[in-house]
């Protein structure tokens, strides 16, 4: 059993993260801004403002794995908030040997070995280029981080998020950073299977401070 916290619980990413966690035995923890509506069976639940080092701290503490599912929208929206968030949630697991897990955007991904990340290119939807370019720049930074932090970052499908939810599979494929596409050039994950591949990269860690992507 993995002590796992995840920080954005209550959204879409994060409550199938925490269902599929808690159904597989962990000790799960969410945190959000505020107590959902709907609390994930198995998992217990805690509110704080993460823009607050002190709640950062304490939800960082006691935990084996951290994962982040929060994204930059909302109050969160300014550029560099989430990106301070979290450089200190980075700092808090190295200091306490705790994993740490982000989940970003399919943005920063390379359409083709060597060629554009995906928010450079024509058809990616302007509204999305900001949050794109932040989880980007989260990135950038792990990738800089001391030697002793242990990350993993996970970039969904480009058709990922709650407008389509697909159906669990049980399955998915893994990459590195260049887009995954079918045979019909079609990038989706459902999120029952984004989170299956969280927890089984926890359960069993393959890309240790690297990124990688999963999809269909």
């Amino acid at each position: 059993m993995t002590r796992i916290t995840v920080l954005g619980g209550t959204g879409y990413t994060g409550r199938h993260i925490a269902a599929t966690a808690a159904a597989k035995g962990h000790d799960v923890t969410t945190w959000s801004r505020s107590t959902p509506a709907e609390p994930v069976e198995g998992a217990t639940h805690r509110t704080g403002d993460l823009s607050d080092p002190a709640v950062v701290a304490a939800a960082v503490e006691g935990a084996d794995v951290v994962v982040s599912a929060v994204s930059p929208r909302g109050e969160l929206a300014e550029q560099g908030a989430l990106r301070g968030i979290l450089a200190t949630a980075a700092r808090q697991a190295q200091e306490r040997g705790v994993r740490l897990g982000v989940i970003g955007g399919a943005g920063s991904l390379h359409v083709t070995q060597g060629g554009p990340l995906l928010v450079d290119t024509p058809d990616f939807p302007e509204a999305f280029a900001p949050e794109a370019r932040e989880l980007t720049a989260v990135l950038e930074d792990l990738r800089a981080s001391d030697e002793a932090l242990d990350w993993f970052f996970i970039s969904p499908a480009a058709g990922f998020g709650a407008y389509a939810p697909g159906e669990a599979t049980g399955s998915y494929r893994t990459g590195g950073d260049v887009l995954l596409t079918d045979e019909q050039g079609e990038s989706f994950i459902s999120g029952e299977d984004l989170a299956l591949a969280v927890v089984d990269e926890i359960e069993q860690p393959a890309h240790r401070r690297a990124r990688f992507t999963v999809a269909y």
